[in-house]
């Protein structure tokens, strides 16, 4: 049985906001629908991806800006920085963990620069959006064995 991940809820205080964010990032919009000012959907999907997000009222019950650790994967990050570096993002400059396993959570462990070696996985950057929910850039070029 194959189980593959299709949404994600994200909590915002305010939905239009939300929207010309992810927009500005090129979502994809692929619904928005409201039924009485209590309850709307508006679901968006990353440009390449087969998940998307979900916003809106009464969708979740969590605070806003709750959400951390969202990772989003490119092939060349240095790009992928600029990228949202040109768009208005308040981005991260790109790192690579002191670990070289995997990132820590919040900014603890963060050495500047990709990885040396340059290897899948190894290269980061994070963002926000405007209630706080944390998203991470991760670099990879090369999936690992049965990805």
């Amino acid at each position: 049985m194959d189980l593959k991940l299709e949404v994600l809820t994200l909590p915002v205080s305010d939905v239009d906001r939300a929207k010309a964010f992810y927009e500005n990032l090129d979502f994809r919009l692929d619904a928005d629908f409201a039924v009485g000012d209590d309850f709307r959907v508006v679901q968006l999907t990353p440009p390449g991806s087969e998940a998307s997000v979900i916003i809106g009222n009464g969708v979740t019950s969590a605070l806003p800006g709750s959400v951390q650790g969202l990772h989003v994967i490119v092939t060349d990050i240095v790009a992928a920085r600029a990228d949202l570096a040109a768009r208005g993002v308040d981005v991260s400059e790109v790192f690579h963990d002191a670990d070289g396993v995997f990132h820590h959570a919040g900014t603890e462990g963060r050495v500047a620069g990709p990885d040396p070696e340059r290897r899948s996985y190894g290269s980061f950057a994070s963002f926000s959006d405007p209630d706080g929910n944390g998203w991470v850039l991760q670099e990879i070029v090369t999936r690992a064995p049965g990805r």
